[in-house]
């Protein structure tokens, strides 16, 4: 994926966000909009200078849109920050991301400049560093705004584990927070380190490496995505399943559609395929099972997000709201779409216009502001 333009980056971040705390240059597709098969796709799933689901900070504050100016509320919808940047990004270890005119650079808290708007890209901090683009180069810069690691690469990722995954002439590596080479740029495809494993292809094969480098889960089966809560994604044909860190089959491959762990839960598709190859989503309906692969939701919403703070945003028909982890709806499918849930709120839109809600439904600010 090529990096676009801040505005319809931000607008696509706020879209499948869970408020994380690093959302700034790209984000993803979501399960709402991908075909089933391609949804697990390294393509689909890897964006540059993205941050995993992670939970917004303590003392948040949201960015909103006012006319066309960008500005932050707290999160009882109080303006903490008058809108007044072109586009702005969400705070992460204490600063964010705002683009005034055609430059990107950095606020505190209070909306004072700490870093200059200089850089023609940026993304939110990680482990102490941020991505910024330079000339179409992409390096690297720490809190005070010092380049530490010069603009050299063609796409960079954010630290995860102390790592970033870089591309340098088509091939992907791992490099340090010095911009020391740890794992020679080789690989096809690559993702970021989670629970000390990266997933990687070489040519047509997919598998785990540690930091080292060296594969230490290999398998026949079909690779898909990280491992989370102790397991990961995998597939053979038209059938997924989950195996452990020991590359064993952990759940039975006997779904026709499997995503992550997330609070004990994962979102699958059940039920014989109705053919071979990418499903659309008007196929089918989704469930939650848990690690022992028992279904405890049964399938029955159109499209889902991960379980956050005891909910997940699921989709009747056209409309979002959530439920429960016995599959009780709390908060009434209302929505054109709904995120999951950080630091007890979540953002919602309703007719292009967006607004963040508690967990209750109440708006802390409405669309219509």
């Amino acid at each position: 994926m090529c990096l676009t333009s801040n505005k319809n980056i931000l607008q696509i971040s706020l879209m499948f966000l869970v408020l994380g705390l690093a959302l700034a240059a790209l984000i993803s597709c979501s399960p709402a909009d991908q075909r089933l098969i391609s949804n697990n796709s390294w393509e689909s799933v890897d964006s540059p200078n993205l941050s995993p689901i992670e939970s917004q900070e303590t003392n948040q504050l949201l960015p909103i849109i006012q006319g066309d100016k960008y500005g932050y509320i707290d999160s009882t919808g109080q303006i903490i920050i008058e809108p007044q940047f072109n586009e702005a990004g969400f705070f992460s270890e204490g600063l964010a991301w705002v683009r005034i005119g055609g430059k990107n650079g950095f606020i505190d808290k209070t909306g004072q400049i700490i870093i200059e708007p200089q850089f023609d890209r940026a993304s939110s901090f990680s482990e102490g560093r941020a991505a910024v683009g330079i000339g179409g180069k992409m390096g690297y810069i720490n809190k005070t705004g010092k380049l530490v690691i010069p603009p050299q690469f063609n796409t960079t990722y954010r630290f995860s584990e102390g790592l970033a995954r870089v591309a340098i002439n088509g091939k992907w590596g791992y490099i340090d927070k010095t911009g020391k080479i740890i794992i020679q740029p080789h690989f096809h495809k690559a993702r970021d380190f989670s629970e000390g494993l990266a997933l990687v292809r070489l040519g047509k094969q997919s598998g785990y490496i540690d930091k080292t480098g060296q594969f230490v889960i290999e398998s026949p089966l079909s690779l898909d995505r990280n491992f989370s809560e102790g397991l990961a994604v995998v597939r053979s044909g038209v059938e997924w399943g989950y195996i452990d860190k020991t590359g064993q089959i952990a759940i039975d491959l006997q779904f026709r559609q499997a995503f992550d762990f997330s609070e004990g839960l994962a979102a699958v598709v059940t039920g014989p395929p109705i053919r071979e190859g990418p499903l659309e989503m008007t196929d089918v309906t989704w469930g939650y099972v848990d690690k022992t692969g028992q279904m405890v939701i049964k399938t029955e919403f159109d499209k889902v997000e991960d379980f956050s703070e005891g909910l997940a945003a699921v989709a009747v028909g056209e409309k979002w709201g959530y439920i429960n982890k016995s599959g009780q709806i709390i908060i009434e499918p209302q929505f054109d779409f709904a995120s999951e849930f950080s630091q007890g709120l979540a953002w919602v839109t309703i007719d292009s216009k967006s607004g963040y809600i508690d967990n209750t439904g109440r708006y802390i600010w409405s669309p219509k502001n």
